[in-house]
């Protein structure tokens, strides 16, 4: 009598591999039940928890995506720029978003001292991974990416959920910049990227959207160098950056990917609210010593460190010196030095 089928078997082996990330990937490889489980790469030490970042992968495979991620574009209303954003569901957009903000909320844009600032800045951020030039003579060239991510909030806002994932690559970078510059003003909400690809930063500033561009929150203001004050953004290139970044995406997928074991409601599980595959599959390869290839991962990780900026922000040191005044009484006609 056979007592157990092959999908029982599968899923057996599975949970037996649930503490040893790189052979349970290896396993899914070898015995795919899913179209993404064929064509998943081989991991060898992955930096980021394959377990978790698979178990929203195979959930995310279960739903249907329609139902909670919408595809479109943003527009200048009547085509007039700075004016009011549009948001248009379309089958061939390049963003994908799960959450809209109420009309109240739309295109929050405060006017102080001639400039543009967000209004929503409290709901969320972006991080955007961009690109200078156009074309690329050999090959493919990189992908533009935003992503867009709220923080906790008391709002009517969904709180620590990536809510908008963008990864195209335009024809011209002229439509990439004002893409990402539409998506902010829509939000409201400020955009952190690198400055050593500095064409971004120099659209919005000369749009009158500095405002909207954060600074790199480990360093204060008045140590910025010049570049830095004018555009805003963080550079790539310092290893103590290249490490917080990573170390900000490992949080988040520990605290909000895969299945949350210290949550249940009614024996059931509770599963992450991350619905971008093409970013989890970027996580799932990510390589710090090449981060070049990983678009999806380098703008949604900057997305999470422009929300958490407050724990990269430098803390001065108390100086050590005392000066300490002697102290006499004068009653009598003699002084006497008083004791501490």
């Amino acid at each position: 009598m056979i007592t157990q089928g092959a999908i029982d078997y599968w899923e057996n082996e599975v949970e037996s591999l649930k503490s040893d990330p790189d052979a349970l990937n290896e396993f899914y490889r070898q015995f795919p039940r899913s179209e993404s489980h064929a064509f998943r790469d081989e991991s060898k030490q992955s930096l980021f928890n394959l377990t978790k970042i698979y178990q929203q992968i195979d959930y995310n495979d279960s739903l249907i995506m329609q139902h909670h991620v919408t595809q479109g574009g943003f527009h200048w209303k009547d085509g007039i720029k700075d004016s009011k954003v549009i948001w248009s569901p379309n089958k061939r957009g390049r963003f994908f978003v799960t959450y809209i903000p109420k009309a109240s909320l739309q295109n929050n844009v405060i006017e102080r001292g001639g400039q543009k600032r967000p209004g929503n800045e409290h709901l969320g951020s972006f991080g955007c991974d961009s690109y200078d030039i156009s074309g690329v003579v050999v090959g493919k060239g990189s992908n533009g990416s935003l992503h867009g991510l709220t923080k906790f909030n008391m709002d009517d806002a969904p709180s620590n959920e990536f809510f908008l994932e963008y990864i195209a690559r335009p024809q011209t970078a002229e439509i990439f910049f004002e893409e990402v510059l539409m998506a902010c003003v829509f939000y409201g909400m400020p955009i952190l990227c690198e400055n050593n690809k500095p064409r971004l930063l120099y659209h919005f500033k000369n749009r009158g959207y500095r405002g909207y561009c954060l600074n790199r929150p480990d360093k204060k203001y008045n140590k910025l160098s010049k570049t830095e004050k004018e555009l805003g953004g963080i550079p790539n290139s310092s290893e103590d950056v290249k490490q917080s970044h990573a170390s900000a995406i490992e949080s988040y997928i520990e605290k909000h990917i895969g299945l949350d074991l210290d949550e249940t409601y009614r024996d059931k599980d509770i599963m992450g609210s991350m619905y971008f595959q093409r970013t989890l599959e970027d996580w799932a390869k990510f390589d710090i010593n090449n981060r070049t290839r990983f678009d999806a991962a380098i703008s949604s990780g900057l997305a999470i460190m422009s929300n958490q900026k407050h724990l990269y922000t430098p803390i001065q040191k108390q100086s050590k010196i005392s000066i300490n005044f002697a102290r006499y009484n004068n009653k009598s006609s003699v002084s006497q030095l008083l004791k501490r």
